[in-house]
């Protein structure tokens, strides 16, 4: 039989209520009675049933994390670091796979797990503002991702345009001067890739630098394969860049093997940039320098915006949030060679 609140309580000598009140943080207790019944409690092992609490609130006690790519490095970095997260609420995660098809993404906004979960962080790829608008499901809802969305929900999103024209900066000042983008899209021009590509255009007008379509290759998917295809089209048409700016890390890597397949060396003939620092990039033959998402801060501001939705008033009620995490340059050998 597993310990319950009676048997701390007996042993701290204190009444059931008190540990209660230690147990789901409430705050005005003595820090002497606290330490007290924290005491008992690992003195017995005792493990508080989080079923039984989230029940009480009406709660499941369980979050839904619909991702587009499980297969994804990134994705699988992200969902690593949202169940962390959740975690630290006390919150299991059921994990949801779309595949990006908007079918699937408007099903999971629908509440079809109702019964099931109590909020959802969804990473949408073909969800449009309208199906947002037509959600019925009044359960919270915290979008992630670089797609733009006029709609009543949270939504934690880094800045691809600046994250886009610090990588191009970092090029130009290592003397590049023909610098493709890599996995442009021909399709929704709220998508990252759209965001990624203007951020290329600003920085490279801002330097001077030829930013025509002659450099930009388009891909129809985000993966490795993806990747080495856009790098052979752009290479075939004879456009040949000095410098590759990749819409993710998995193009990049992609790109590389094509490169190198044709003879050109990286970083010496052409440096390369990807996004996303995948755990992939830091350990290949040529390490990959790369734009890095603070995939731990995407994580810990979704479910926090996600738990103070479901605690109710004044949180619950207040407006939309659009929260930025960092992001950073990380420098490898792809751009400036062995040794750095």
């Amino acid at each position: 039989m597993g310990v319950s609140l009676k048997d701390v309580a007996q042993r701290a000598g204190v009444s059931i209520k008190t540990v209660s009140n230690v147990v789901n943080g409430y705050p005005h207790v003595t820090p002497a009675m606290r330490a007290r019944v924290q005491q008992a409690i690992d003195e017995l092992g005792y493990r508080p049933n989080l079923t039984a609490r989230h029940l009480r609130k009406g709660r499941t006690g369980i979050i839904a994390l619909a991702l587009p790519e499980l297969g994804n490095p990134y994705f699988a970095e992200l969902a690593g670091a949202v169940i962390d997260a959740a975690a630290r609420h006390d919150y299991t995660v059921l994990l949801d796979h779309t595949a990006g098809e908007r079918r699937k993404e408007i099903l999971v906004t629908q509440g079809f797990r109702t019964h099931v979960i109590d909020g959802l962080i969804l990473s949408p790829i073909e969800l449009e503002t309208p199906d947002l608008l037509a959600r019925t499901d009044s359960s919270p809802l915290v979008l992630l991702g670089e797609r733009e969305y006029d709609a009543p929900y949270d939504h934690i999103v880094i800045d691809n345009v600046a994250a886009a024209r610090s990588a191009v900066r970092h090029l130009a000042g290592t003397g590049r001067r023909r610098i493709a983008f890599l996995g442009a899209r021909s399709e929704i021009a709220r998508q990252p890739a759209h965001l990624r590509l203007r951020g290329w255009r600003e920085e490279l007008a801002a330097c001077g630098l030829p930013h025509g379509d002659d450099l930009v290759a388009t891909a129809s998917g985000y993966g490795r394969a993806d990747g080495a295809q856009a790098m052979a089209d752009l290479l075939d048409r004879g456009a040949r860049p000095d410098a590759v700016f990749a819409y993710n890390d998995l193009q990049a890597i992609g790109a590389l093997r094509v490169l190198t397949t044709r003879g050109l060396r990286v970083p010496e003939d052409v440096a390369l940039v990807g996004f996303d620092d995948i755990e992939e990039g830091r350990y290949g033959t040529i390490t990959l320098t790369t734009i890095s998402p603070d995939k731990k801060a995407i994580a810990r501001q979704a479910v926090d915006c996600l738990v103070q939705r479901l605690a109710g008033a004044p949180e619950a009620d207040a407006p939309p949030r659009r929260v930025r995490p960092g992001f950073d340059l990380v420098v490898r050998e792809s751009t400036l060679g062995r040794g750095h």
